[in-house]
């Protein structure tokens, strides 16, 4: 009797110990599963963040949307940057009566001398007007007139070197500016005009700001060829 009080006491015990255990795994369980379970909700809740003006953004995905935000101007900006260069490029054009290596654009009076043919006045001795017109930093347009009966009109474009006398920037300057070009030379008169070749050279002296002095060899090839010596006085100008 005592024997099988003894026994049910000890499964009594053993049923006891068995609950107590499987409740105290439950509850640990339970307790896991409610970290996960809020560990993955403040996950979700850090990625849907959405930056509001005036705060720091905190998270890697506001962040690389900022980033993304930041660079993408920079890229049009160096864009342009690459484009301006050739813009500036284009723009350098011609520009009538500017100041060439030679010197100033200039307009002005000289007498010619002739020295052979006599088909138009530039084989003779003649008044005459000249010019200088600047187009870029080494081309010019000299056109000029020879008065006579039979009134020579030359438009030589010529190659202007410069004054300096190398490319040291503290060499003093040469004293003159010469040039050399081709053209066309026209003669009117009583007669029908013609138009022949032009072959000039000379050379610019610059006296100060306002006058330059030049000297000009010109040949024109008519029907006999004329040559004639300019000697003249230029009064400078700065654009058209």
């Amino acid at each position: 009797m005592n024997n099988i009080f003894s026994q049910n006491q000890i499964l009594c015990l053993l049923t006891l110990a068995s609950v107590v255990l499987l409740g105290s795994n439950s509850s640990a369980v339970a307790q896991t599963a409610n970290v996960i379970g809020n560990n993955q909700a403040a996950s979700r809740a850090s990625n849907n963040v959405v930056p509001i003006p005036g705060t720091v953004a905190t998270t890697s995905a506001a962040f690389a949307n900022s980033t993304a935000t930041i660079t993408t101007p920079n890229t049009g900006n160096q864009t342009a940057s690459n484009q301006s260069p050739s813009k500036q490029i284009a723009q350098a054009d011609i520009n009538p009566g500017r100041v060439t290596r030679g010197g100033s654009s200039y307009v002005g009076v000289a007498g010619n001398i002739g020295i052979g043919g006599g088909d138009s006045a530039l084989g003779d001795g003649n008044f005459a007007v000249i010019s200088k017109i600047g187009l870029t930093r080494t081309i010019s347009v000299r056109p000029s007139a020879v008065f006579s009966d039979n009134t020579a009109i030359l438009i030589p474009v010529t190659y202007d070197f410069s004054a300096q006398s190398s490319e040291d920037p503290f060499a003093e300057p040469l004293p003159f500016a010469p040039y050399v070009g081709v053209g066309a030379a026209i003669k009117t008169g009583n007669d029908e005009s013609r138009i022949g070749f032009l072959v000039s050279g000379g050379v610019d002296i610059p006296l100060n700001q306002q006058f330059t002095a030049t000297a000009a060899v010109n040949a024109a090839f008519f029907d006999q060829t004329d040559v004639g010596l300019l000697l003249g006085i230029g009064y400078n100008f700065r654009g058209l």
